[in-house]
């Protein structure tokens, strides 16, 4: 019984890291103009909208950039932090008077 503990904790393990690897391997890219740089943040004009990307220490090309460059980011999407909520409820929709 032990054994077979031990086996299934080590495949869950093995499982658990290659998931976190796949995911942290997924990257995008944007290209647009800096609009403004702030210390720990800049905003990147697309045309038809703005992104803000956050920065930090470890953040490559960061030091490089000024406000009116062209500039692709890579960067990647991970949640922080999730929390369940009850669903909605849909309230009954009145007829309108008339």
């Amino acid at each position: 019984m032990r054994m077979k503990s031990l086996a299934m904790l080590a495949a869950t393990a093995i499982l658990g890291a290659a998931l976190g690897w796949a995911a942290a391997a997924v990257s995008y890219q944007k290209t647009g103009v800096v609009k403004e740089v702030a210390p720990d943040s800049f905003t990147l004009d697309l045309g038809k909208e703005e992104w803000r990307f956050y920065t930090d220490g470890t953040t490559t090309g960061r030091a490089l950039i000024k406000a009116g460059d062209k500039v692709t980011v890579t960067y990647k999407q991970m949640a922080s932090k999730i929390e369940s909520k009850a669903p909605v409820k849909k309230e009954a929709v009145k007829p309108a008077k008339k």
